[in-house]
């Protein structure tokens, strides 16, 4: 007989996420993110996350992999109607438990489809199969069912793949149980905090050589770094056991805030957009702004953000060279002067839009998104911004970046709004 897995096991987790289109790319896998987010409240540390087809076996093999190296296994998916959907039988099949029609399941799926004016058929009956031993999770807002139990000394959940659903039940019902699970082992882990710091404006190996050094290897706290077209995303990340203070965690988020100073615009969920808008918000300015090559999409994140009438004034695509012209009044000869791809074309659509909008500051960008239009001397890549503002200064900023046509958007983008946010910040009053 194996010996017993050990009770701490309960603090480590593994996510399955079940669905042939998780592989293919039709669909991503949301769950997993916020079935990690529950348990950190829990002190909970999802260390595994899998994700396996519409595959029976496949299924089978990965819970019980799952089974020899954490104590709560989730499964999200595969609990429909369809051929398709196997969880049921997969469990099964890895625990030895007999599937049998559980009355309670049955009923709330009767009930809950007669709300919807249909009546159950054979494939809406096969969601009422539940594993002998097996304890119902509710359905709070959808047709199947999920349910828990315990399998060689680890807690087996399976909820529905629909995220609205799936979220619901783990925090009605999942969460509890692992509560009362984590009393009745004696477990009181404290919450999984983790800080997150968003920079822009370097490369991630340069932000990993400003932070190096700051979190010892004794210390029960991960580092974490990981970039994307908006930057460099830096996180600390408790471990449930041993506790880390929270004096010693707000040290080291401040070692981080002076490392990286400048390069630092936001913490926590906020994002570019947001901070811009806060700051245009508290100096009472208004912006506007003449896109090119991002066809609008900084037009777009300002106005994502509620409340945004109240400093965005307009947006301008001007996509062709007769565009600027005509909208923004940027002179022919310099355009074919200096090429539509240029710091002086930019600059002179940042004063067009200005002078005709009349706002507080306007913003341009041109450049080459790619995968065609590049030349030896202007690759695919090459932005320009420009910014304008009333009574002065202006100025431009070359960029180089690399990536695909949308990474190159979505970079250029992003370094229009920090221009603004770095024009803002010089402007703030102090606190």
């Amino acid at each position: 007989m194996p010996p017993r897995r050990p009770v701490r096991s309960l603090l480590l987790a593994e996510t399955i996420a079940i669905g042939s289109e998780l592989l293919v790319g039709g669909r991503t896998d949301s769950n997993s993110l916020r079935i990690a987010e529950e348990f950190g409240r829990l002190g909970i540390g999802v260390r595994f996350k899998s994700i396996v087809g519409d595959d029976r076996q496949d299924i089978r093999t990965a819970v019980a992999t799952a089974a020899g190296r954490v104590g709560v296994i989730v499964l999200t998916g595969g609990l429909g109607p369809t051929v398709d959907d196997c969880t049921r039988e997969a469990i099964s099949d890895a625990t030895g438990r007999r599937l049998a029609l559980r009355k309670d399941a049955f009923e709330a799926l009767k009930t809950r489809l007669a709300e919807w004016g249909r009546v159950p058929n054979a494939g809406q009956r096969r969601q009422a199969l539940i594993p002998d031993g097996a304890t119902v999770i509710a359905n709070p807002v959808g047709s199947a069912p999920g349910f828990w139990m315990k399998w060689k000394g680890a807690l087996l959940i399976s909820l529905p793949g629909v995220p609205w659903e799936m979220e619901a039940m783990l925090r009605d019902s999942v969460a509890p149980v692992l509560s009362s699970e984590l009393t009745r082992a004696r477990l009181r882990p404290s919450p999984i905090t983790r800080l997150v710091f968003h920079t822009f404006g370097l490369p991630e190996a340069e932000v990993d050589a400003k932070i190096k050094g700051l979190v010892k290897p004794s210390m029960p706290v991960d580092l974490g770094l990981l970039a994307s077209p908006t930057g460099v995303l830096v996180s600390l990340t408790t471990r449930p056991r041993p506790v880390l203070s929270g004096p010693r965690l707000q040290r080291l988020a401040d070692g981080v805030r002076s490392r990286l100073r400048d390069q630092l615009y936001a913490e926590g969920l906020e994002t570019m957009e947001e901070v811009v808008g806060r700051l245009l918000t508290a100096q009472h300015k208004t912006v506007a702004v003449a896109e090119s090559c991002t066809g609008g999409l900084i037009g777009h994140r300002l106005t994502q953000v509620p409340g945004s009438s109240a400093y965005v004034d307009r947006g301008v695509v001007c996509y062709s060279n007769q565009a600027k012209t005509d909208l923004l009044g940027v002179p022919p000869a310099l355009i074919e002067g200096h090429g539509a791809v240029s710091a002086e074309v930019a600059a002179a659509m940042a004063r067009g839009m200005r002078e005709r909008s009349g706002v507080s500051v306007a913003l341009s960008v041109t450049g080459i998104a790619g995968p065609g239009g590049g030349t030896p001397t202007k690759p695919v890549g090459l932005v320009y911004l420009g910014l304008d503002a009333e009574g002065g200064p202006s100025a431009t900023r070359e960029y180089r970046f690399s990536g695909d046509r949308m990474v190159v958007k979505q970079r250029a983008s992003q370094a229009a709004l920090d221009l603004l946010r770095r024009w803002l910040l010089e402007r703030a009053e102090p606190v």
